[in-house]
């Protein structure tokens, strides 16, 4: 199977026309259309640790859901870390895909695993956007955006909080809000979602779970709200999953594995 065979399994969930127009999704480094793939490789953030397992386990495919390349590059020559993982990764012959913000804004894309992961129902997207055309995707769902917002079992907001930090495998969860109530109704953004605090407000939530909040966000908002910032790789981490099951999907019997050597780059002491 060729890299661009399990590029379209990908951009038929997730067409590249979704992306933002800042991102950078879609090959990252390698040839699509003529590397015979022997394995995928899926990961979160593509590391120097990701790219020696990969060579390590004999896969010349990896698909992670950060980009690798975001800006430029001008020169390859090691300067940096980004450089050298793409010297490294053209030494190995290996192929770099991103699905990033495409994955995001797809019907039953990043939040609604997230959504999933929670056992919330009622699901619909928090800040929709007009469908691109031609729309590709095979998802169905009224349409596509950011976040998502939903309904869960009543329960006490403390309670309920400790069940997002195991869900999520959380070091420590930023709150900010009133914790002594009850959550029905849950929104939440995977990635950086500061930007949808009024939408998660005005959609009736509890509780809006996101990453990358300022000081600010929550000193304006824990009036109105219960903010609560799991952390950015945290909130993102499970898209692997969506990865492996498309590709497991119309491929069962090909080589896809999780990255065993991915850690999270920001710890907790």
């Amino acid at each position: 199977m060729k890299a661009r065979d399990i590029a379209l399994l990908i951009e038929h969930y997730a067409p590249l026309s979704y992306q933002e127009e800042w991102d950078n999704c879609g090959v990252q480094v390698g040839r699509l259309d003529t590397t015979e793939v022997t394995g995928v490789l899926l990961c979160t953030d593509v590391t120097p640790a990701v790219i020696a397992e990969a060579v390590r386990r004999g896969m010349n495919m990896i698909i992670s859901h950060h980009p690798l390349i975001f800006h430029g590059l001008k020169k390859i020559a090691g300067r940096t870390l980004v450089e050298d993982m793409v010297e490294q990764a053209i030494k190995h012959d290996l192929v770099i895909y991103s699905a990033h913000t495409n994955m995001d804004n797809t019907p039953l894309g990043v939040s609604w695993h997230m959504a999933h992961k929670l056992g919330m129902t009622q699901i619909e997207v928090l800040d929709p956007h007009p469908m691109p055309e031609p729309a590709t995707t095979s998802q169905a769902s009224p349409s596509m955006g950011c976040g998502v917002v939903g309904n869960v079992e009543p329960t006490p907001m403390s309670e309920w909080l400790k069940k997002l930090k195991a869900t999520f495998e959380v070091g420590a969860v930023r709150v900010a809000g009133d914790t002594s109530g009850t959550v029905r109704r849950v929104a939440l953004c995977g990635g950086a979602g500061g930007f949808l605090i009024d939408k998660a407000i005005k959609a009736g939530a509890d509780v809006y779970v996101t990453a990358d909040l300022r000081y600010h966000d929550f000193l304006e908002n824990n009036h109105r709200i219960v903010l609560a910032d799991i952390g950015h790789y945290e909130s993102e981490h499970y898209t692997k999953e969506l990865f492996y099951d498309i590709i497991q999907e119309k491929s069962p019997n090909f080589a896809v594995a999780f990255a065993t050597d991915e850690n999270n780059q920001i710890n907790y002491l």
